[in-house]
């Protein structure tokens, strides 16, 4: 009888132990897959072009910055936020190139220069990077695309922004290739340029042909929400 009662207390023991390292197991594998403190970078150098520099990075929330200028001038990085639709794209497509642990982008052949691009993950002090001048690859390139309309969207808004404050002659044709922008669909969030539009719409010092273009630009926004 106590030594039935002493496997039973063994085999309990036994037990627990392996319940425990499940939860562990089970703990760590969330951790690792848990994106949320996870850092995503962008990075396009690109000399001689416009803009020669661009850096994004974004967490899994869509916070971030953005830093675009040429090289020779100091990085300003500027705060950005995307909406968590984007966001969860950007980091689902970072998941399905690995988090860029090993991968290789490049076409490697000999094709024109097209910039530097790299996409670099970081977590808990983890980080893998990859550098590319042009790639081929699915996922890569819609990352990519995603990048760059959030380039184009920030240069478009930025543009916007100087023309209302030192050139007002000059909103219209702003407006014009910011119109140019979304209707090719570069833009990943044009409703985030709304209250720029409205704002633009509503002041009565500039002329009416760039309120009108404004305010026309908005309700096709606002209509294929």
């Amino acid at each position: 009888m106590r030594a039935q009662s002493g496997r039973r207390v063994r085999f309990a023991l036994v037990l627990l132990c392996f319940l425990g390292l499940c939860a562990i197991c089970a703990t760590l594998a969330a951790a690792a897959s848990d994106p949320s403190n996870a850092v995503i970078t962008f990075r396009k150098t690109f000399k001689t072009s416009y803009p020669e520099y661009v850096e994004i990075r974004l967490s899994a929330d869509g916070s971030g910055t953005f830093d675009i200028r040429d090289l020779d001038e100091e990085a300003s990085p500027q705060p950005l936020q995307i909406g968590p639709a984007l966001a969860q794209r950007v980091f689902t497509l970072t998941a399905k190139l690995r988090n860029f642990d090993g991968v290789d982008l490049d076409v490697h052949r000999r094709i024109a220069n097209l910039g530097e691009k790299v996409f670099r993950y970081e977590k808990d002090g983890e980080t893998h990077q990859v550098k590319f001048n042009y790639t081929i690859d699915d996922s890569a390139t819609q990352l990519l695309n995603i990048f760059e309309g959030i380039t184009r969207q920030q240069i478009d808004l930025s543009n916007l922004t100087r023309v209302m404050r030192y050139d007002r002659l000059g909103v219209n044709d702003s407006l014009a290739q910011l119109e140019a922008d979304y209707n090719s669909k570069l833009l990943p969030e044009p409703e985030r340029l709304l209250p720029t539009l409205d704002q633009i719409a509503g002041d009565d010092k500039l002329l009416d042909l760039a309120r009108n273009r404004a305010r026309t630009l908005a309700a096709k926004i606002r209509a294929s929400r």
